[in-house]
C-alpha cells in the first residue's frame, strides 16, 4: 500500500508541476512587478545568517561586472522552448525581475565554468567556480524526495543499482562488480554497454528494500542521490565532483554517505566493514534525512531563489540593490 501511494504521488507531482506551469505563463509578466519586495519581506522569518550561507554558496560572485555577450532579456527568453523544465524552472523566478535585465543560462548537464557569470544547474566542485551560479533547476527529476517506511534492519545487506552504462566509469564499476557476492547491479539501456549486463529496471521502492544503493555521477550529479538521502538506506558513491543546488560539495563521507574510491578498488571491503557495524550505517542514514530536511521548506527555498538572482544581477551592474541579509 505504502509503495503504490508513493508511486501515485511522484506521478501526480509531476502531473501538477506541468500544470502550474503552463498556468504561470498564462498570467501577464508585468503583474508581478513590484512583488518582488514583498517576497523579500519573508527574510525577517528565517535566520539570516542561514540564508546568506546558502546564497553566498550558490552564487560566489564578489566582483561587478558586465552581463556578457551571450546573455539574453528576460523577455526574450523562450518559455516553451526545449528543455522545458530548464525554462520553466527560471522562469519560475525571473518573473519577478526587470524583464529588460540579461543573464546568461547554461541549461542542461554543466560541468565546465565559463568565463562570464552564467545561471547552471550544475558545476564542478572543485576550482574557481564563482562564475557558476546555481539554480534549482530541472527540479522535478532531480529534486525527489520520499517516505521510506521499510527500518533499515529488515534491508538486504547487498548494494542495488540500476543505470544506464554508457560512460566509462560507469561500465568499469560494471566490469569489477557483476555478478559479484555483494552486488545487485545491472545496466537498464539496451544500446551501449554489454548485452550481459542488462537487467529489468526497478522501481524506487524496489530499492528501498537494501541497505546500500550505488549512486554514480553520469554526466553530471547522480539522480538518485536526493531519494537516496531521504531513505532509509545508503549512498555509496565515489567522492562527488559535481554539485546543484542540492550542495553536494558540502557532504562528509562517513557521514552522509559511504565512500567508495574513485577506481571502486575498496567497494567489497567498504560493504563488509559497514555490514559488520549496521549502527554506524544507521546513523548515516539518519545523518542524510537530516541533511536533506533543509530543502523541505518551500518558501524558504523561493526566498533563496530570489535573493541568489538579484545578487547575480547587482554584480552583473544591472541593478544598485546588493543582497542585505
Amino acid at each position: 500500500m505504502a509503495f503504490r501511494k508513493l508511486r501515485t504521488t511522484i506521478r501526480r507531482s509531476k502531473i501538477g508541476y506541468y500544470a502550474i506551469n503552463y498556468l504561470r505563463q498564462a498570467i501577464p509578466v508585468g503583474l508581478y512587478s513590484g512583488a518582488l519586495q514583498r517576497k523579500l519581506t519573508a527574510i525577517n522569518r528565517y535566520d539570516k545568517a542561514d540564508l546568506a550561507d546558502r546564497v553566498n554558496y550558490y552564487n560566489k560572485l564578489n566582483k561587478r561586472t558586465q552581463p556578457g555577450e551571450n546573455a539574453i532579456a528576460l523577455k526574450n527568453m523562450e518559455i516553451f522552448k526545449s528543455p522545458k523544465t530548464y525554462n520553466f524552472d527560471t522562469f519560475e523566478y525571473t518573473r519577478y525581475f526587470d524583464q529588460n535585465f540579461k543573464a546568461s543560462f547554461v541549461f542542461g548537464d554543466a560541468i565546465h565554468t565559463f568565463p562570464e557569470p552564467s545561471i547552471q544547474k550544475s558545476r564542478p566542485i572543485e576550482g574557481d567556480n564563482r562564475n557558476a551560479v546555481l539554480l534549482k533547476l530541472d527540479k522535478k527529476r532531480h529534486f525527489i524526495f520520499i517516505k521510506d517506511h521499510i527500518k533499515f534492519e529488515d534491508k538486504k545487506n547487498l548494494l542495488i543499482g540500476r543505470g544506464a552504462m554508457t560512460q566509462a566509469h560507469r561500465m568499469r564499476f560494471m566490469e569489477m562488480y557483476f555478478n559479484h557476492p555483494l552486488c545487485d547491479v545491472g545496466q537498464v539501456n539496451t544500446r551501449g554497454g554489454k548485452p550481459e549486463w542488462i537487467k529489468p529496471k526497478i522501481s524506487i521502492e524496489e530499492h528501498l528494500q537494501y541497505k546500500f544503493i550505488l549512486s554514480l555521477e553520469g554526466n553530471d550529479v547522480a539522480t538518485n542521490l536526493k531519494w537516496i538521502m531521504s531513505s532509509n538506506s545508503v549512498a555509496v558513491m565515489p567522492k562527488p565532483k559535481y554539485e546543484t543546488w542540492f550542495m553536494e560539495g558540502r557532504l562528509i563521507a562517513g557521514t552522509h554517505y559511504i565512500e567508495i574510491k574513485d577506481d571502486y578498488s575498496d567497494l567489497e571491503s567498504q560493504l563488509q566493514y559497514y555490514i559488520a557495524h549496521p549502527d554506524q550505517t544507521q546513523a548515516i542514514a539518519r545523518n542524510a534525512n537530516q541533511y536533506v530536511s533543509q530543502f523541505f521548506d518551500r518558501r524558504r527555498e523561493d526566498l533563496i531563489s530570489l535573493l541568489v538572482l538579484q545578487k547575480y544581477f547587482y554584480y552583473t551592474s544591472q541593478t544598485d540593490q546588493p543582497v542585505q541579509l
